[in-house]
């Protein structure tokens, strides 16, 4: 048929040349009618387009690499199934018009690498749980708005899902332990979770250009090398990301920034850091106060020599309530250090601490049963009942704590019956 169409086509130009009309055009090209121009664009286009098609499902049965990219295809080729593509480990769907994500690829197990950038996919189907190899995905220039948890469930190793209209990301996001590259910039994410701070592999994080307020703390437990968080609504750097010590570059322009101020991240990495561990030292001396107990007025109050203790509230037997004006350890110390001054200088053997106590109590019991027993002698040989005054009884009380001698006692007499005024007091 198309040898008859070339035959009569031939034909009518010889009788166009025979009826003495030029089929050349004025600069000297020959110029063929429209049926003929129609003609060329089929076979010359519309052939070689499915010769190369086939020709990159045999490329992709032998080499196990399938590029389909820029063909603008709205559906998979039916003729992949003439073709073995069970053991493709990459493909290429790129660049076309793909309104959904084609099935035909969830039974190839053995994918370990799929490019999707700039179709018109809306959701992803559950079936790709099946790629189980599966460590690089590139679903960039879509029109998803969810990232459904059966993305999580893959070892993926790298995810870019750039470019479409995620408002959020699935919890399931700290099961990619795996995953050293993250890149889910240009969406509408107002939020990461705190899952992030579980993929202990991830080197390489992008949320450039959504709708973050803040940054996860637990952003600082990562071995992040590349942070871009560029574009957002950030107000201030956690005071934790001081302890991203592997970090190496840190985007973070186009913010509202008021923590570091913007003097400061505009110098670079270093003084931001720098900010940072001055801010964690100050907190840290902060919350030292705090943790101090508040001070009581004992510490404050004047405990020396001859203060008193009442004994309320005091939780021992009463023996030490009024021990307000006896000696303090530190004095009895200074005592015996005194002591055995004075008695090496005379070749003597120093005091213990236990023999001086000892020595003290025996001087304080002697002194006290001296004066004691001569008062009460005094007191019977002149007749009068055995009394003492408080003034008295200060007194000896005193020389028998400080271990003074006491004053000798006036011997005073109550008026009575028989009394002269001279011997009254």
């Amino acid at each position: 048929m198309a040898a008859s169409a070339l035959h009569g086509s031939a034909a009518d130009s010889n009788s166009v040349a025979a009826s003495g009309c030029s089929a050349r055009s004025p600069g000297g090209s020959v110029t063929l009618p429209g049926h003929l121009h129609s003609h060329t664009a089929l076979t010359g286009l519309a052939a070689p387009w499915i010769r190369s098609l086939d020709r990159a499902l045999e490329e992709a049965s032998v080499s196990g690499c399938l590029n389909l990219s820029g063909r603008k295809m709205k559906e998979f080729p039916p003729a992949a199934s003439n073709h073995d593509l069970s053991d493709t480990t990459g493909a290429d769907l790129s660049r076309n018009r793909l309104p959904e994500f084609p099935v035909e690829l969830c039974v190839l197990v053995s994918l370990e690498s799929l490019n999707l950038y700039q179709n018109c996919l809306r959701s992803l189907p559950e079936s790709l749980i099946n790629l189980q190899a599966l460590t690089w995905l590139n679903i960039s220039r879509n029109q998803l708005s969810v990232l459904p948890p059966v993305v999580c469930s893959l070892p993926l190793k790298v995810l870019i899902a750039c470019n479409n209209k995620l408002v959020s990301l699935p919890e399931e996001l700290g099961q990619l332990r795996l995953l050293t590259e993250l890149d889910v910039s240009c969406n509408e994410i107002q939020m990461l979770p705190p899952q992030v701070g579980q993929l202990e592999a991830l080197r390489d994080l992008n949320i450039r250009r959504n709708h973050l307020l803040q940054l996860p703390p637990e952003l600082s437990d990562l071995p992040l090398v590349r942070l871009d968080f560029s574009c957002n609504k950030v107000t201030q750097i956690p005071v934790c990301y001081r302890r991203l010590t592997q970090l190496q570059s840190i985007v973070l322009d186009n913010n509202p920034l008021q923590t570091p101020p913007a003097q400061i991240c505009m110098k670079g990495k270093v003084h931001i850091f720098k900010f940072l561990n001055l801010e964690a030292s100050k907190s840290t001396t902060e919350t030292e106060y705090e943790r101090r107990p508040p001070y009581s007025d004992e510490a404050f109050s004047g405990g020396g020599y001859g203060a008193l203790d009442s004994g309320f509230n005091s939780v021992d037997s009463g023996d030490k309530r009024w021990s307000g004006n006896e000696p303090s350890e530190e004095e009895l110390s200074s005592k015996v250090s005194e002591l055995n001054r004075h008695r090496v200088l005379h070749n003597g053997a120093p005091y213990s601490e236990s023999e001086q106590t000892e020595e003290d109590d025996e001087g304080r019991r002697q002194s006290l049963s001296s004066q004691f027993m001569a008062y009460i002698e005094k007191r019977v040989t002149e007749g009068s009942p055995v009394k003492m005054s408080r003034t008295d009884e200060r007194r000896l009380h005193r020389s028998v704590v400080d271990g003074v001698p006491a004053p000798p006692v006036p011997h005073t007499q109550r008026s009575g019956p028989g009394s002269s005024p001279a011997t009254q007091r």
